[in-house]
């Protein structure tokens, strides 16, 4: 079978509007996750013992689950109990933010407890707040240590969108599914869809690895 580059082409147009859904998708759900990740690490590594507990149930529940199951909780199950519509995309960005954020916990936890804790009792010593020691003195060190294991969570949570074509969300997998039913050249739309996958992780990793290089610790 030849390869024909003009389905390819003929399909640009809305494998680019797939991929910028697989984008949008991606950040909105990674900028949340970054937040819930953050208060449940830090809860972990340094919560009171509720806090600690809370932190640890949802991190387990969520780690111990796969995000398919998670996406179709949102989307099916979620709407029946509490009553109430979710649309395919929020309930794509929500299982990303639920499911990124359990193990950015876990990653954020770990670097904050690498940290040397006579630091931290340095700055104590001086006189600061526990939350400036964290701000000024811990996390600094903690964030150029997490931007490795970030960075990898970045990249599965980027390909984990293309597990939302299950609730019909039109991101980059669904757009070629669709064109591919529609043209049957699936060697050309896979393999269009696997060179902007490839593209976009690629594109995250070297942004990645130049803020690596820029913050290396010396």
């Amino acid at each position: 079978m030849d390869f024909d580059w003009s389905v390819i082409w003929q399909a640009l147009p809305e494998l680019l509007k797939g991929a910028r859904l697989t984008v949008l998708i991606a950040l909105a759900g990674l900028a949340g996750g970054l937040v819930i990740g953050f208060a449940a690490g830090l809860a972990r590594a340094y919560g009171n013992i509720v806090l600690n507990a809370i932190a640890m149930i949802y991190i387990e529940i969520i780690r111990g689950t796969p995000i398919i199951v998670q996406v179709m909780f949102i989307y099916f199950a979620l709407p029946i109990l509490a009553d109430i519509r979710i649309n395919p995309l929020a309930a794509a960005i929500m299982a990303i933010i639920i499911n990124a954020g359990a193990y950015i916990a876990e990653i954020v936890r770990g670097s904050f407890l690498s940290v040397h804790r006579g630091l931290r009792e340095a700055g104590l010593a001086l006189g600061l707040p526990f939350w400036k020691v964290l701000v000024y003195i811990i996390g600094p060190l903690a964030f150029r240590r997490m931007i490795p294991a970030l960075g990898n969570q970045f990249i599965v949570s980027l390909k984990d969108t293309s597990l939302f074509i299950v609730i019909g969300v039109g991101e980059l997998t669904r757009q070629g599914q669709e064109i591919m039913a529609a043209n049957f050249r699936a060697v050309e739309i896979w393999s269009a869809v696997a060179t902007f996958y490839l593209v976009m992780t690629g594109t995250l990793t070297l942004i990645l690895r130049l803020t690596e290089k820029r913050m290396r610790i010396l």
